[in-house]
C-alpha cells in the first residue's frame, strides 16, 4: 500500500486502519519533500521574496520607508520565517494533491472523480486568497492603522520588520485557508454528506459564524481587516452553494436526457 498513485489498492476503499495509517505516512513524507525543496529555493530567492511582502509597506509609507530590527536575531528569524511562508505558497499544489488524494482512499468510485477537480481548485483558492490580501486588503488596512496612528493617537508609525512581516504571514495563512470554503462545501455536498437545501438553510448561523472567525482570525486589527475578511468568506460559501448547485443541475439534465434516449 502506498507505493505509487496508479495502483489499484490506492482506492480501496476496504483498507484497514494500518493501511490507513500507512498511506497517510507517505502523503505527508510526500508533503514535506515538496515543502522542504520549496522553501530551499525560498532561501535562495529570500531578498526578492522580502521585497515583494514590503510592497504594501512602501506604497503606504513611501520609497524611503525603511523596517526596523530592534533585537540581533530578528533579521534571521524573521528571514526563515518569511522563507517558511513562501514555500508554504508555492508548495500549495502539491501539499493539496497529497491532501485529496489521502482522502480519495477512503472514497467509493463514483465519489472519487471530484477529487480531480477539488485538489487544484484548492491550491488555485489558497494562492488566490494570500495574493486577494497582498494586493487588495494589506495596503488598504496598513493605511487605515496609519492614519489612525497619526490622526487619533498623534503617534508616529515606525512598524519593525518582525512584526510587519508577522502581519502580513498570518493575514495571508488566514485568507489562503478562508479561500478554500467553495472547495469544502462542494466536496461536502457531492459525496452526499450536506445537501444543497441543508447549507441554504444555515445562512442566517453561516453569516454570525464567519463574523466570529473573522475576529478570531485578526485580532488586534481594525473594523475594516475583520470585515474584509468576513464578507469574502461569506461570499465564498455561497459560491460553494452555487456552484454545487449548477453541478446537481447539470447532472439531472444529463440523466433526464439519457432516459429520453433509452425510451426512444
Amino acid at each position: 500500500m502506498g507505493s505509487a498513485d496508479n495502483k489499484p489498492d490506492l482506492f480501496d476503499t476496504s483498507m484497514s486502519l494500518g493501511d490507513h495509517l500507512e498511506e497517510l505516512r507517505l502523503r505527508v513524507i510526500l508533503s514535506l519533500a515538496g515543502f522542504v525543496a520549496a522553501f530551499i529555493l525560498a532561501v535562495a530567492f529570500g531578498k526578492a521574496v522580502i521585497s515583494f511582502i514590503e510592497g504594501p509597506y512602501i506604497s503606504v509609507m513611501g520609497q524611503d520607508a525603511r523596517l526596523q530590527s530592534l533585537a540581533p536575531a530578528d533579521g534571521f528569524t524573521t528571514y526563515m520565517e518569511i522563507a517558511m511562508i513562501a514555500a508554504v505558497v508555492v508548495s500549495s499544489p502539491w501539499i493539496f494533491y497529497q491532501l485529496w488524494m489521502f482522502v480519495a482512499a477512503g472514497l467509493y468510485p463514483h465519489e472519487r472523480r471530484y477529487i480531480h477537480l477539488a485538489a487544484p481548485f484548492s491550491a488555485g483558492l489558497f494562492i488566490a486568497g494570500a495574493l486577494f490580501f497582498m494586493f487588495v486588503i494589506a495596503p488598504i488596512t496598513l493605511k487605515c492603522l496609519v492614519m489612525f496612528n497619526k490622526e487619533v493617537l498623534g503617534v508616529a508609525s515606525n512598524f519593525t520588520f518582525k512584526d510587519y512581516v508577522n502581519f502580513i504571514n498570518i493575514m495571508m495563512l488566514v485568507f489562503g485557508i478562508t479561500f478554500q470554503t467553495p472547495t469544502a462545501i462542494f466536496f461536502l455536498n457531492k459525496t452526499g454528506l450536506i445537501s444543497i437545501e441543508a447549507f441554504r438553510k444555515s445562512r442566517r448561523f453561516v453569516m454570525l459564524g464567519v463574523v466570529i472567525l473573522a475576529s478570531v482570525a485578526t485580532p488586534g486589527s481594525d473594523m475594516f481587516s475583520l470585515f474584509a475578511l468576513a464578507i469574502p468568506m461569506y461570499l465564498l460559501f455561497e459560491l460553494g452553494i452555487f456552484l454545487s448547485y449548477l453541478s446537481s443541475r447539470r447532472l439531472k439534465k444529463n440523466s433526464a436526457e439519457s432516459n429520453l434516449i433509452k425510451s426512444d
